[in-house]
């Protein structure tokens, strides 16, 4: 029996944060069954961002994934799911960052179906925007054709 996801915040709170990244070109995927057939054997690159509500999502993760897209070199399909909103998507995105503990926010990058590169929240909290935005660059460089 599937679970029913209970937001954690009113999704009128969140629309604004949701749409910061749609409005960018990621697609959103909402339940679990989104997640696999966007992550299932893919035969190209996919960037994931767990978006949040969290103040490091605001101030650094999306600004990071915008600034990173105005690179030459990009993935070929953006995906996003919102963390303390749509929770089984959520769990089932993170089912695929094999080796990595659950963070918010959170981005990973997967070619061919391989999760090739990841950023965790320790890894984006207290940088600026610019920098997170490097990191992603150097690898859709490394991985994205």
């Amino acid at each position: 029996m599937a679970s029913i996801d209970v937001p954690m915040y009113d999704p009128r709170l969140v629309q604004p944060m949701r749409e910061e990244l749609t409005r960018i070109g990621f697609q959103e995927l909402r339940t679990a069954d989104e997640v696999d057939a966007a992550l299932a054997a893919g035969r190209d690159t996919a960037l994931v961002v767990v978006n949040s509500v969290c103040g490091c999502a605001a101030r650094n993760a999306r600004p990071a994934a915008t600034l990173s897209l105005q690179h030459a070199r990009r993935p070929d399909r953006l995906l996003t799911v919102f963390a303390g909103q749509d929770a089984d998507a959520t769990a089932r995105a993170r089912s695929y960052f094999t080796g990595y503990a659950p963070s918010s926010p959170q981005m990973a990058l997967f070619r061919n179906g391989q999760l090739v590169f990841m950023l965790e929240r320790k890894n984006i909290e207290g940088r600026a925007a610019q920098e997170i935005a490097a990191d992603l660059v150097a690898a859709f460089e490394r991985y994205c054709s």
